[in-house]
Parts: C-alpha cells; structure tokens; sequence
C-alpha cells in the first residue's frame, strides 16, 4: 500500500505532516481516518471498562498480523478497549439478546479498527514520528484527574506496569491522532465541497431507446456468409498429433498409407491430442476453425483441399508434428439452412462484432434522424420501438450515494454506465428535447433523449455540501483505508480461525 517509502526523520512535534502530504497527494484513496471514532476509543481507554470474552484463561487471541505486529485481544489494550465500547453500546441501545452473528460482527469490527490503528503506528514510526515526551506526560494527566486537577492518589493507585502501558498507549494515540489530523485538513477543500454540490445542483430527466446488437439481422449474416465462403467451408478431417519427431511422424503416417496399421489405432497408440480416443476424428469443422490447427495459412489451404480419403503431408505446428486424412469432401456452406446462419451469426459475434455494432449505430442514428423531423414520439411509432424513462437524475459518475441520484437498475442496458465517462459526458451535453448521438453501452446502442432539465434547490445543494465536508468524505475514504489495509500483502488474517476455535459457542 502506500505505506512504504524511504523513512523520514522527524523530531520536532509539528514537522511530521510533509511526508504524508507528499504521499497523500500521490495516492490519495489509501489514506485517512475517521478522527472522531479515534477520540471516541482514546476516551474509552479510561471509562469504559473492558468486558473480558468467556475464551479461557490460556486462549491465544491473536487473530492475524500486520508487517509481523500480532493483532491480539489482550485486556486494556487498544483490540480489547474497542470491543468493549462496541459491546458497552449494544448495552446500552438495549439489545440484550444474545446473537450469534452480531457478536461475530462485534469481534470482527474491533478487529479491523485494531489492524488499521496498527499499521497507522507502523507507518507513523517508519516516517520517524515520536509523539514528544511532554506531550504525552500532559495527556497522560488528563487521565488521572479528579475534580479537575491532578490526583496523586489516583496515579499512585495504579502500578507502575499498568502506568508505563498507559503511557505508551497514549503515546501512539497521539501519533495516530497526529496521523488523521494531517490528512483532514487536506480532506475538506472549500472547492471540492463545492464541486460535489454543483454536481448535484442540475438534474435531467430521460427518455431512452436501445438497439440491441444482437438483432443484427439474418440477412446481413447471409450477406456476410456469402461474400466470405472460404471462411465457412465444411471439412471432416482424422488428425494425428505426434511430439517426439518428424521422422516419428512420417514413419505412423507411411505405415498408415502402406496400411500396416490403421489410422483410427495410431491415433490411439502414438497421438498426443484431444482427439486421440476418437481414433483422430475431429468431426465437422468449418475453415476459420482450423486457424489454430494449422496457424499457417498455405499449409492450412491444402488441407482444407484434401479429398475424401486423402492424406496430407507432415506439418510442424510449434513443437509438434501433425498430418491429417480427409473424411469427407470440403462442402460449402448453406447460407439458407438455420444452423448455418446461427453458425456464421457465432463467427461474426466472435471475430467481427465491430460489424454488428456499426449496423445498431446506423439504426440510431436513423432513428434519431426521424426525431429531428418528426419529434421523438413520432419517431417511435415510425420504428415501432418502445422507449424508457428516467430520472430526474444529477452527473452522478459511479452512482456516488451522497448525490442521492443514481441510474435505475430496472433498465438492463445502464447496467454498466454508472461508470462510463462517456456516457455522463453525452447525457449532461446533449440539448433537452434533442437526440443525442449513438452511445454504445456493453451489447446495446443507446440513444438518449433528455427530456427536460431542472436545477435542485439550493438548500439541497448546501445540504450535500455539508454531508461532503463532515461526513461522507472522511467516511469513504476511511472504508478504502481499511479496505487495502485487510487486503494488504504485509497483512497475516486469522480472525475466522481464532473466532471459531475460541470464540464460537460449541454445541454439547
């Protein structure tokens, strides 16, 4: 992840935040924090009490690693302090059943937060940052106040191993805090929250027609069947398949011809390919099929030519050695039987889709033609299609849930458009009460007709806004944080291991 690069030593408290804007501005998605939930966990550090698991005094809770450091649950540490706040607030909501599931979403979030405030430490004391030792002694009295002062008798209550834990735990809170802090202030740019609102400050609205690839017509694949015959010659050739030598092959191929033995058990006994159970037999096969037979066109051509009967000659084909007999005379193909256009409609959909793609791209563009002269309702009754509507939707690229505007999922062909710069680019800039050009989206062409075009409110306009700068953004980003940290080569993950041996209830 982006956690890497050459250390940089930091010694003063404020000189930390350089090398993290460097590395921030370089891949931005793999950093951040969610700050308030870090503040939440630091004070739960002190009230609230941790809720121990029934897992047995000598259970080894270490559910994985990250860079070597074992994520364990170990009483008063940072894995056990998160559980316990998590646990405390199902308390407390009120939820006093016991759930399986629920207690394994518990472990596994307390889990998560312990693996990213892990590796935030790592990467805070790779890049040479130590919380000062001031500043730590003054957080550190924070926790023993009483009354608002310093209480002695609160600090002396504690030993001294639970003391220097505290420390060092406050030390690396400071860090991590430290760590999202430097990253909020570059999270939040006034112009990027103003960039989100104006992204949903205008809406369309749709109509939408589609043309299918896949209608291109029989008679195009007659056409094209027609005008290329030699890809679609039928042949039925017996193939041989020899890796030791040519001299092996041609002494199979002139015992076969003297008939000392037969081709149907030489294939068994010396052939090296899929067809060697059938005695050689290929079965039917049409001319562009045997490209990868016999990738040399020339070679292939006399093949192909053999008569019922007949033998070719020994061809190399990479580090094999092959030769082939003719079953059957070379046929053309019956561009009126069904399974034959079927066959050629598989070959064009395979090798020459752009052809189909461009007949559904004229069938647009006609169509859209006809709106011109004759309107868009018009024009539907002239092609005898059906439109579709949606919207009012906003530019909504990746159908983001903080515009609350997304592309339908009841029309198949926008399945994949959410993320088609294209596409976006074609709706937001086509005239309202116009056509807009063929727009191909996966097996379909589109063409999209807005049908009108409002602009939001502007309370809703602020209110996204505001959601961008105090939530959504520090949210998102912290989701993709977690996300490559989980996924992480320097990550070790044995939760479900460690949950099921010690955690799980068992049966009897």
């Amino acid at each position: 992840m982006a956690f890497k690069g050459k250390k940089m030593p930091v010694h003063a408290e404020n000189s930390s935040g350089s090398e993290f804007v460097r590395r921030f501005k370089t891949n931005p998605l793999l950093f951040t924090g969610t700050i308030v939930v870090l503040v939440i966990v630091v004070v739960a550090f002190v009230l609230v009490p941790a809720i121990v698991p029934n897992a047995g005094q000598s259970a080894d809770l270490t559910f994985g690693s990250y860079d070597k450091i074992p994520i364990s649950y170990v009483p008063g540490n940072y894995f056990a302090q998160y559980y316990g706040m998590l646990a405390q607030y199902r308390q407390n909501s009120g939820d006093t059943n016991y759930n399986q599931f629920a207690d394994y979403e518990l472990w596994l979030a307390a889990y998560q937060a312990a693996t990213v405030h892990t590796a935030v430490i790592q990467e805070m004391k790779e890049s040479g940052y130590t919380a000062p030792a001031k500043l730590v002694d003054r957080e550190v009295a924070k926790q023993y106040q009483e009354n608002g002062r310093f209480s002695t008798e609160l600090y002396e209550q504690e030993d001294s191993n639970s003391r220097l834990a505290r420390w060092r735990r406050t030390q690396d809170d400071i860090a991590a805090l430290r760590f999202y802090s430097d990253l909020q202030g570059m999270l939040k740019p006034s112009a990027a929250a103003a960039f989100a609102g104006k992204m949903a400050a205008l809406q369309r609205s749709f109509d939408i027609v589609s043309f299918p690839v896949e209608n291109y017509p029989d008679t195009e694949l007659i056409a094209y069947g027609e005008e290329n015959a030699g890809l679609f010659r039928l042949t039925h050739l017996s193939k041989i398949t020899v890796s030791s030598s040519e001299r092996e092959a041609q002494q199979i191929l002139t015992s076969i011809k003297d008939g000392i033995t037969t081709f149907e058990e030489s294939a068994k006994t010396y052939s090296k390919d899929a067809y060697a159970e059938k005695g050689g037999d290929m079965g039917i096969k049409a001319a562009h099929e045997l490209v990868v037979e016999i990738p040399e066109e020339a070679a292939r051509e006399k093949v192909i030519a053999l008569k019922k009967g007949e033998y070719s000659d020994v061809i190399q084909v990479n580090a094999q050695w092959v030769f082939f007999r003719a079953e059957d005379d070379t046929k053309n193909e019956d561009t009126s039987d069904a399974a034959a256009i079927g066959r050629i409609r598989s070959y064009v959909q395979s090798f020459e889709r752009g052809r189909m793609e461009n007949w559904a791209i004229d069938q647009a563009k006609e169509f859209a033609a006809i709106v011109e002269k004759d309107g868009f309702e018009s024009a539907l009754g002239q092609k005898g299609i059906a439109k579709r509507s949606f919207g009012p939707i906003a530019l909504n690229y990746g159908n983001v849930d903080l515009l609350n505007s997304s592309l339908p999922d009841t029309i198949p062909e926008l399945y994949s458009s959410a993320s088609d710069e294209t596409f976006w680019k074609t709706a937001f800039s086509t005239p309202v009460n116009s056509p807009s050009e063929p727009l191909v989206q996966g097996g379909n062409v589109l063409v999209l007709f807005p049908s009108s075009e409002t602009e939001a409110e502007e309370a809703a306009v602020e209110s996204i806004e505001s959601v961008y700068s105090t939530y959504w953004l520090t949210n998102s980003l912290e989701l993709s944080l977690r996300s490559y940290i989980m996924t992480s080569d320097k990550m070790e993950d044995r939760f479900m291991e460690t949950f099921l041996r010690y955690l799980m209830p068992q049966n009897g």
